[in-house]
């Protein structure tokens, strides 16, 4: 059954072809399990050929597993982990991070969804107090939760500021890739050459069927993981599937078409949108998420058109995402529809 594409998630879209025929590549024969496997080490290679020859790259099934068994490497029951307010961890993980680690998120109210070095020092008080979890973590996703992104200048400031209290630096990227097409920087300028300590490498929302990979600056850094990944319940058996998406990703530029069309069906969709009466784009569109106000009373007709996901009700925003499948159509399609119901004309 054919299905139209909607602009609710980029989780919602389909595996590109390309993946989907590294998978079935990957499905001959038998091969060690676990990761002990020729596929998984050659994904590692060109994890490391992006990221850095140092990393270490552990592959997980999910976002919410990268980032809980990422965070829970770093910190104990006690400790803390400061971001920002919208961060995914925060408001859309069921409070993983704290069930699984036992220790606390310390939120940060942000007008863009960024954190700062001056919010981050914000909230590091406490320390050497008996009666206050004590933080040890700070997390920013890039790009965030918001469609913002950092720039490495500003990852570095964080960084700087991070480890000069003690602390590590993790990145939630599941978009890393829209925000490195974004920033027009490499995958690695981005995170550990900014100073990210730990990074959950995102590739579901850039055209993989499944998985994401827990990536560490070195190897000291994670002599534990293999044992929390396990107790996390993110060891896959057949860890080549996971693996094989990710050479498919990153042995050519696949990462790159993919985050770069969705980011311009993104910047196209706001154009089309922002130019009509009644709709404010209250975000900066830098990758493939866009963030609008838009009339109530047309949200529900709208969403027939495509669907799509109300970020706050009370003041009727609304966010809009593009995917590596998005086409061109699809947006005059719901631009012309939108037209039409903001005029007061009834959507075809």
């Amino acid at each position: 059954m054919s299905r139209g594409r909607t602009f609710a998630s980029d989780n919602n879209s389909g595996i590109h072809p390309e993946v989907l025929a590294a998978i079935a590549a990957a499905n001959d024969g038998h091969v060690h399990a676990y990761g002990d496997d020729p596929y998984t080490a050659e994904a590692v290679a060109h994890l490391r050929r992006h990221l850095g020859e140092d990393v270490v790259p552990y592959f997980v099934f999910n976002g919410t597993g990268a980032n809980v068994s990422a965070i829970t490497s770093l910190m104990r029951s006690y400790e803390a982990c400061i971001c920002p307010e919208t961060a995914h961890i925060n408001m859309d993980e069921c409070g993983a991070v704290e069930r699984a680690s036992g220790g606390k998120l310390l939120t940060v109210a942000t007008p863009d969804g960024k954190l700062t070095p001056e919010l981050i020092e914000g909230r590091i008080w406490g320390v050497g107090e008996q009666h206050h979890s004590q933080p040890k973590v700070v997390s920013i996703t890039q790009a965030t939760e918001f469609g913002t992104v950092y720039t490495p200048a500003e990852i570095r400031a964080i960084a700087d500021t991070t480890h000069a209290h003690g602390m590590w630096l993790h990145m939630d990227g599941a978009r890393i890739a829209n925000a490195a097409v974004s920033l027009g920087c490499t995958l690695q300028e981005t995170t550990f050459g900014a100073g990210v300590d730990v990074l959950s490498f995102g590739g579901t929302k850039n055209g993989i069927l499944m998985g994401e990979a827990v990536v560490f600056a070195n190897a000291e850094m994670a002599p534990d993981f293999l044992y929390v990944r396990k107790q996390s319940t993110q060891l896959a058996s057949k860890m080549r599937f996971v693996a094989a998406q990710f050479s498919a990703l990153l042995s050519g530029d696949l990462w790159l078409r993919n985050a770069r069309h969705a980011n311009e069906m993104a910047a196209l969709l706001a154009e089309g949108m922002g130019a009509l009466g009644g709709v404010d784009i209250f975000q900066q569109v830098q990758a493939n998420e866009i963030f609008a106000r838009i009339p109530a009373e047309h949200v529900a007709a709208l969403q027939a058109v495509a669907d799509f996901y109300v970020w706050d009700e009370s003041d009727s925003s609304v966010r809009w995402v593009a995917s590596w499948d998005t086409t061109r159509e699809d947006i005059d399609a719901f631009v012309s529809a939108a037209q039409s119901l903001l005029s007061g004309q009834p959507a075809e």
